[in-house]
């Protein structure tokens, strides 16, 4: 499987890895189908493991590399990590200041963005597509970094770190869907929309991987500004929502799972 995929051009094997991705996505939003509801403590559970998994791949198939291929640069190796991770989670801070949306758990007065009349549900909706960006990106870019031949950089690597994304979507399609019917949506619209949630991630993979295919140069800057948005989403959105319970041991061991489940994959593929 790996042989066939590395023979595929990069922006094919980006449009891949992102379209499984959004297909746990539309799996996990296919919850609703079976219930109604969602225990507060599974759903933080969930969190958790999705915060654990994005800080894994961070820094295991985002940052790491960034820093390795760095060194055949001129600039102190640190610098293009640096600058990559912070402009990342600038572009996060940005489009969380204009894009309208709505945290889980929130009323709509405290809806973030620019002032909207938008229902209640589709802010919902928007919260999560928004913190799909940075995930599809970073899948993409993993791909488009292997194509460009650095040790570092490997298609099973970038399997990994598609799996792993993929993994957490599926309970992040469940915590869109399921929201959504209890706001009295169909089981069939709200499955759509949590799916729909996930379509951003196939659009920003094969943009990354272009990317850094025709613009070689910014490979590491593009890997760690993958990072710094996916950190971004998780201490601005994944933490403080798996704790709004207030059982921090559920979203707590979530994260430790999570973070132990990428580590391994992309230790043991990568």
């Amino acid at each position: 499987m790996i042989e066939w995929l590395s023979t595929l051009n990069p922006v094919i094997q980006a449009l891949m890895g992102t379209l499984f991705t959004w297909f746990l996505t539309a799996l996990g939003a296919g919850a609703v189908f079976t219930f109604k509801t969602i225990n507060r403590r599974l759903l933080d559970t969930m969190l958790g493991f999705a915060a654990g998994v994005m800080i894994a791949a961070s820094f295991w198939s985002l940052l790491a590399p960034a820093i390795e291929m760095s060194e055949e640069g001129s600039l102190p190796r640190w610098v293009p990590a640096l600058v990559g991770f912070l402009v990342g989670g600038a572009f996060l801070w940005g489009t969380d200041k204009l894009l309208p949306h709505l945290h889980m758990g929130m009323p709509t007065s405290e809806a973030e963005g620019v002032k909207t009349s938008w229902e209640r549900s589709i802010l919902l909706i928007l919260a999560i597509t928004l913190h799909n960006i940075p995930e599809g990106l970073a899948v993409g870019v993993a791909f488009g970094a292997a194509a460009a031949d650095f040790p570092s950089a490997s298609i099973t690597g970038a399997v990994a770190l598609a799996i792993g994304i993929g993994l957490q979507n599926f309970p992040e399609g469940a915590a869109v869907s399921i929201p959504l019917r209890r706001e009295g949506w169909t089981r069939l619209k709200s499955f759509w929309y949590g799916q729909m949630s996930g379509m951003v991630e196939p659009i920003a993979g094969v943009l990354g991987a272009a990317a850094v295919l025709f613009i070689r140069p910014i490979l590491p800057y593009a890997l760690a500004f993958a990072a710094g948005a996916m950190i971004y989403v998780v201490v601005e959105e994944l933490i403080p929502e798996s704790q709004m319970s207030r059982d921090v041991h559920s979203s707590t061991i979530g994260a430790m799972l999570g973070f132990a489940v990428m580590m391994t994959l992309d230790v043991a593929l990568g």
